[in-house]
């Protein structure tokens, strides 16, 4: 018997089932039904063609695959116009939109809002929750993208009386493809249109997902929650944000991966492909360990959230203390064994190696996700 069996057992409670980081047959048919619609909708060339004309989003692709598949509310109750699903379908779909770099809000609407809104009175929030998840409405979270979980909440909004408000706030992510704002004030949760802000663009390293400055000035809101319910809603999302994050990371690995050994097989100097060298054999072999270990550190997440076990905050910050840098390094590789047309606009890579920067500073970076491992370890920083 295993010490947590042990545990368990002097506890009088039943041993915890033990974690399936396997993807099920519906999972799978999931993957499958957005990958095929990436592959048709969401090519390199389109991806590149939206990030050069500074408007990457595409509302035809979020809507197929929000309504189409269903995957805005993948995790809204079916009660409340939603799937029912759980982190899980939703880290598969994470994981083909990190695959495509698509330029859609799926982690911001249909992961960070949806999670916010589900944190709050289901009364309150049902009809805002319904046209989330059914697509019709795109609901972003007035937050920095860089804010992360176990970091203190801003606090830069105020609301001057009757829900009007007033404030900025810095870098938030797919504010231009926003129908509805949720703003965290200082007198709770506010559901404010996405018209009367001001936004204004900032210059992202990913080009795929815009950032802009959020600015209101007595702006009107509808009220969702008091600050207490609020703060928790923000924090439960920001955690489950980070470990769904993982699994967008790992798909932007794999792609990067699998493209440069497809490129090093083709590629032939001095007659022989370029993959046959042993230097290059030894990285791949490295990385493609990497990418196996990452996926399990993200899958482990997304089980730990759906279970909603006590270890889920924990298990989050392992998958991006370790994740996000095998993405960056994934793509560096995918750019540096590419060679020359690698280093080149034309070529898809950069796009990988900016969306796996970017992210690796989204939801916390690694270093604060390794700071809060020691935290819940109890080991005290040097």
């Amino acid at each position: 018997m295993t010490h947590a069996t042990h545990a368990a057992d002097a506890a009088g409670a039943a041993p915890r089932a033990p974690l399936d980081l396997l993807y099920s047959e519906t999972e799978e048919e999931l993957r499958s039904a957005v990958r095929d619609l990436l592959t048709a909708r969401c090519g390199p060339a389109s991806v590149l063609a939206g990030a050069e004309s500074g408007h990457p989003h595409d509302p035809v692709l979020w809507g197929t695959l929000a309504t189409s598949i269903g995957a805005a509310g993948l995790l809204v109750p079916e009660k409340l116009g939603g799937q029912g699903a759980s982190h899980r379908e939703a880290a598969v779909v994470l994981e083909e939109l990190g695959r495509a770099v698509a330029p859609v809000p799926y982690l911001t609407s249909a992961v960070l809002a949806t999670e916010i809104l589900l944190g709050c009175d289901p009364d309150e929030v049902a009809p805002l929750l319904r046209e989330v998840a059914s697509g019709r409405q795109v609901c972003v979270p007035a937050v920095p993208l860089t804010l992360a979980p176990g970091a203190p909440l801003p606090g830069a909004v105020r609301d001057t009386g009757g829900g009007v408000l007033s404030g900025t706030v810095t870098s938030v992510a797919d504010a231009v493809a926003a129908d509805v704002l949720l703003v965290l004030a200082d007198t709770g949760l506010y559901a404010v249109p996405a018209g009367p802000a001001q936004l204004t663009p900032r210059v992202p390293l990913d080009l795929t997902r815009p950032l802009a400055d959020l600015t209101l000035d007595g702006a009107a809101g509808t009220r969702l929650a008091d600050p207490g319910t609020a703060r928790a809603a923000v924090a439960g999302a920001l955690l489950s944000g980070a470990g769904l994050l993982a699994s967008e990371q790992v798909g932007i690995a794999e792609w990067c991966l699998t493209e440069t050994v497809g490129y090093v097989r083709g590629r032939h100097q001095f007659n022989r492909p370029v993959g046959s060298f042993q230097a290059l054999k030894h990285r791949l072999a490295r990385l493609w360990l990497d990418v196996a270990s990452a996926r399990a550190a993200a899958r482990a997440a997304a089980a730990a959230l759906a279970g909603g076990g006590a270890d889920a905050p924990l298990t989050v910050a392992v998958a991006q203390a370790y994740c996000s840098g095998v993405a960056v390094r994934a793509a560096e590789e995918c750019v540096q064994l590419h060679g020359g047309i690698g280093m080149t606009w034309e070529h898809p890579a950069h796009l990988y190696l900016k969306r796996a920067k970017a992210d690796s500073l989204a939801l916390g970076t690694a270093g604060h996700h390794r700071g809060l491992v020691a935290e819940f370890a109890e080991l005290p920083a040097p």
